[in-house]
């Protein structure tokens, strides 16, 4: 099994898309997995749920489960699939659930403050 380790992120996070500010939190998670760059989860209730689109997409990872993704849809731009969920993951991950993950790019930006 990959090595997965989840702790709190400490300090303040901020998640923007098109420049406008979706999210900030002190309660955000970071998922540290084997061979990946680490990531941080955001709290669903810190994050501007308005702008997130449901999409079609959906993976399956063996460690954490089923994961669901959202486009970020604001005023200057659509960033199709750029937020994902595990809604219902692996027990050994359960701190997850109710989190949102960002894919950072020229339009996703997640950075503490």
């Amino acid at each position: 099994m990959s090595n997965i380790r989840i702790r709190k992120a400490t300090g303040t996070w901020v998640v923007r898309s098109g420049g406008a500010v979706l999210g900030e939190t002190t309660r955000a998670l970071e998922l540290d997995e084997d061979g990946y760059e680490p990531v941080i989860y955001f709290p669903r209730e810190d994050i501007a749920t308005a702008l997130l689109d449901p999409s079609a997409k959906t993976t399956h990872c063996p460690h954490k489960g089923d994961a669901t993704y959202y486009s970020i849809v604001n005023k200057s731009s659509v960033s199709e699939n750029a937020v994902w969920s595990y809604e219902a993951p692996n027990e050994d991950l359960a701190e997850i659930k109710g989190y949102l993950a960002f894919h950072v790019s020229d339009s996703v930006k997640v950075e503490q403050i």
